[in-house]
């Protein structure tokens, strides 16, 4: 599983066929879900994400977690995040894992979160086209990768 976080000061997701989602202070979060993943990379990055320390403390540094600040969660499926670019100029999505096996796993992931954080956590739709708007605060952006453990 492969994850881009950004810090926000608010982020929403829309779908015509779905309605709205947003959160406030929180984080955005990307899935991108391979066909190689399991619960395992789902229990490992719901963890560290939820401890991850990236917002700032009383003297700006950034020392808080998102349960420190009792933010909001925005989690988004975003299969394009496993592109490969290797060769030619379109990107091959070969290593994205399919709906059968993905949808499942981004369900999980969205409840271990929950669960993990204790926080509110709000999703995109799996498969839907939808827009996103967010202020990136500061600007704050990590990758994590599931595979890159160490």
């Amino acid at each position: 599983m492969r994850v881009v976080i950004q810090r926000v000061s608010r982020a929403s997701v829309r779908s015509s066929g779905f309605g709205e989602n947003n959160i406030s202070t929180g984080l955005l979060i990307l899935l991108g879900i391979e066909e190689a993943d399991g619960a395992e990379d789902a229990d490992w990055l719901t963890g560290k994400i939820g401890r991850l320390r990236v917002f700032g403390d009383e003297s700006g540094i950034m020392n808080l977690s998102v349960m420190d600040v009792k933010g909001e969660l925005l989690v988004i499926s975003q299969f394009t995040l496993h592109a490969s670019t290797k060769k030619g100029n379109r990107p091959s999505y070969i290593k994205a894992a399919r709906p059968e096996h993905a949808i499942p796993l981004y369900e999980q992931f969205i409840e271990k979160l929950r669960a993990e954080t204790g926080l509110r956590v709000v999703s995109g739709w799996f498969g839907a086209d939808m827009k996103v708007e967010l202020i990136n605060d500061g600007p704050v952006t990590i990758i994590i990768d599931s595979r890159n453990k160490e």
